[in-house]
């Protein structure tokens, strides 16, 4: 099958395609005139890799993960790597969330300004406090 009807049936472009290829996740073989033909499998093979990038593993860790996938056989080290890939998902989240709250208290600062926290409302209220007129007693 021809890259073009490998990338409709799968979903991707060819770019993706060939980029899979570099990463040595995915094989072709070229014919005389050097055009990639794959197997009908590849169709299937390119979208488990989706599956894997959908789920924020890299090209590194989904070509760590393919010898299992090839064999039907999964191993100690491949749990390892997908929970180590699950915690390293989990702390982004956690530090993702952590910086939303932290632009939520700059949004209701901004919404709600005081001298506390902008420094042109402090001079203000320091120049009014300056220029206000003092009452003397009668």
């Amino acid at each position: 099958m021809r890259i073009g009807e490998v990338a409709r049936r799968a979903g991707v472009s060819p770019r993706a395609l060939r980029y899979y290829e570099e990463q040595g996740l995915l094989a072709s073989i070229r014919t005389a005139s050097g055009q990639r033909v794959y197997a009908e499998s590849a169709v299937e093979r390119v979208q488990l890799i989706q599956q894997f990038f959908a789920a924020g593993l890299s090209s590194r860790t989904v070509l760590q993960l393919l010898p299992c996938v090839d064999s039907g056989a999964s191993s100690p080290e491949a749990f390892a790597l997908l929970e180590s890939e699950r915690n390293r998902i989990t702390e982004a989240m956690a530090s993702l969330g952590a910086a939303r709250d932290a632009l939520d208290r700059m949004i209701d600062i901004a919404y709600h300004p005081t001298p506390e926290h902008c420094p042109a409302l402090r001079e203000r209220s320091e120049e009014s406090e300056s220029v206000s007129p003092r009452r003397t007693a009668a």
